[in-house]
């Protein structure tokens, strides 16, 4: 079952579920997610035209919820601890076109049309997901990644400016 998106004026706030079955949350029709011990959902977040991944991101209650009544994806910052719009500082938004979520009800898979260039990643890229890890080889050989897209789809100094990287070491 499906919870299509059509446009955010036709959503209301939604109060999830509880989890009474294992029954009703493989079967039932009430959304009851199943956030971890730090309160979060994975989202794996995809282009709705390609299929391709374009992020993972997470979502907390607010996340989700916000997620529903705007049609815009919310996530929850495990770095910055905040929750945050894709689009706040990038412009970039994430206009959900179709929710999905797995079937216990911890993992929400979001199907989006992304604004301006199309791409989702802080670092420039169209996805998240631009390197590759070749598998099969031995150890003492080395990981090398290999960069699976072309360039970049936009210079994030451009579009970010000073904001500080989320990136943590």
């Amino acid at each position: 079952m499906t919870a299509s998106i059509s446009s955010p004026d036709t959503l209301e706030t939604r109060t999830f579920a509880p989890r009474c079955s294992i029954e009703q949350v493989e079967e039932g029709q009430g959304l009851a997610p199943r956030f971890d011990e730090a309160g979060l959902l994975a989202c794996v977040t995809t282009d709705a035209r390609t299929g391709e991944v374009l992020m993972l991101g997470y979502m907390n209650r607010e996340a989700l919820e916000k997620t529903l009544q705007t049609g815009r994806a919310h996530y929850w910052s495990r770095a910055r601890q905040m929750l945050w719009c894709k689009r706040a500082s990038s412009g970039l938004v994430q206009e959900v076109e179709e929710l999905r979520i797995d079937d216990d009800q911890d993992v929400v898979w979001l199907r989006v049309t992304v604004a301006g260039s199309g791409a989702s990643c802080h670092v420039g890229y169209r996805s998240c997901f631009y390197r590759r890890v070749p598998v099969g080889r031995q150890p003492e050989q080395g990981i090398g990644l290999v960069f699976t897209q072309s360039g970049k789809t936009f210079d994030p100094e451009q579009v970010y400016g000073d904001a500080p990287n989320p990136t943590q070491l």
